[in-house]
């Protein structure tokens, strides 16, 4: 047993990051919902189309994207008085938000700049021009409602709306990405086969 502990240990260190990055909970429930929408009732200005998002939960994983037109000349918030720039407010904003992210295993999978003006676009106004993308993995439904519903959210996200001119984020179910699941199981299922061959070069 002793000479196939690492296996063992790999396996379970697969199994704690599979419970982690997995929604192990399911869909969001009714009950649930209500609540949610009890909590952030004020400040959301689009309750039933957040209803219909949480009501339409599978319990998997999905992606939000992101497109961001940075504000040139942001306002004057308490946190990051005069002279900040629209950076220095989504800094204050992502101060919380990526602890609350990562805790819940949420992460971005993509980001950069936009190198030039929309290429194709069709019935849209407004929206040729945008600064940057991002694409964030949420592990469920229920993890996004507990974060707009966090009253420490409610304050932060004034930083975020002053600091941008315009913004689309769009939820996406994954079809073809890569899961960090069978990343970590491939890198770690390598790793035992190394240390099996080294056991068995030094026996």
């Amino acid at each position: 047993m002793l000479k196939n502990i690492h296996w063992l240990i790999l396996i379970g260190i697969y199994l704690s990051f599979f419970i982690w990055y997995t929604n192990l909970s399911g869909p969001v429930t009714t009950d649930e919902i209500n609540e949610y929408l009890l909590k952030g009732s004020e400040d959301f200005k689009t309750e039933d189309l957040f209803r219909e998002f949480l009501e339409n939960d599978d319990g998997k994983d999905f992606y939000m994207v992101n497109y961001l037109d940075l504000n040139e000349n942001p306002p004057i918030l308490p946190a990051t008085g005069q002279g900040a720039s629209a950076w220095d407010l989504l800094g204050h904003y992502n101060e919380f938000m990526f602890p609350n992210l990562f805790s819940r295993a949420c992460h971005p999978v993509f980001g950069g700049p936009v190198v030039s003006d929309a290429l194709d676009l069709l019935n849209i106004e407004e929206g040729k021009t945008w600064d940057y993308v991002v694409i964030m993995r949420y592990r469920s439904r229920r993890d996004l409602a507990d974060i707009a519903t966090n009253p420490d959210f409610f304050g932060r996200h004034d930083y975020k709306i002053g600091s941008l001119d315009k913004t689309i984020a769009v939820p996406v179910n994954p079809r073809f990405t890569t899961d960090f699941r069978y990343l970590l199981f491939f890198v770690l299922f390598t790793i035992g086969l190394i240390i099996q061959v080294f056991k068995k070069k030094t026996n």
